[in-house]
């Protein structure tokens, strides 16, 4: 077990329970750092009792943050800690697959809430604090899919352009600042994400994906770098690349053999 005598500061991680959130926050413990974790599961409490085997002090809050009132309450928590927020890693995520006009408007309408609605007002607060503190750093978890239209994600393909785009209009805005931006964009990955998005019946859904310590890693190497944005693997590089020379109607028609319902069988 890998344990440490002092720590830096502390970390704030949204979505930790598990993937790619947690091995966010298992970097940053090992690096020394106190952490305030949030996902909107129990398992957010069985992720805090493993992190703080690497000697760092865990405050672990169940708030679903696709709500104003559970950013808050995130927030508040943060707050009561009196402990000024050095790293801030805004991973919490959900996915939807299918059609568009076949899903649960509600689900669709969470993905956006959590993904874009929850990520911009948690930023804000924390960002601002930064800002009056004079430093800090702030890693988005986006995704290579926000470079391709997601026929059958259209909306998660959609929040993860948004949060591309954000991420770097907000690096830009605080270039003459000590609070520095970046974006870790990844690929498939061997999460929860497939399962609980309903699209394990894909070829994406089947397929050999990213270990999450590794795109974890990549990500949190570059925020201490102060990199404005990470691809992680090279099969992803390629494929960014490519993404951004390519007519979206092709793009488009591509990911459908990607993520069409029931491909998997053909």
């Amino acid at each position: 077990m890998n344990t440490v005598e002092t720590t830096k500061g502390l970390a704030v991680v949204t979505g930790a329970s598990t993937g790619i959130g947690y091995e966010l926050a298992k970097c940053a413990a090992q690096d020394g750092y106190d952490l305030a974790i949030a996902a909107d599961e129990a398992q957010i409490q069985d992720a805090a009792m493993k992190l703080r085997e690497f000697g760092a002090k865990v405050e672990a809050m169940q708030v679903d943050l696709s709500t104003p009132d559970g950013v808050r309450r995130f927030a508040a928590g943060i707050s009561a800690l009196g402990r000024p927020i050095d790293l801030l890693m805004a991973n919490a995520g959900r996915g939807l697959g299918k059609g568009f006009l076949d899903e649960d408007v509600h689900d669709a309408q969470r993905v956006v809430d959590t993904n874009i609605s929850g990520t911009i007002l948690l930023v804000h607060d924390i960002g601002n604090r930064m800002r009056a503190r004079g430093q800090g750093r702030i890693l988005f978890t986006g995704s290579i899919a926000g470079f391709v239209p997601g026929t059958f994600q259209a909306v998660y393909n959609g929040t993860k352009a948004f949060i591309n785009s954000f991420s770097f209009a907000l690096r830009e805005e605080l270039k003459d600042t000590a609070i520095t931006v970046t974006c870790l964009m990844p690929g498939a990955t061997d999460t929860e994400f497939f399962e609980r998005a309903d699209m394990l019946d894909t070829p994406v859904g089947q397929a050999k994906k990213d270990d999450p310590a590794f795109v974890a890693r990549i990500g949190y190497d570059a925020m201490m770098a102060g990199e404005g944005d990470v691809v992680s693997g090279w099969k992803n590089k390629l494929i960014s690349a490519a993404a951004n020379v390519t007519p979206a109607e092709m793009l488009a028609r591509q990911h459908r053999k990607m993520a069409e319902p029931g491909s998997a069988k053909n």
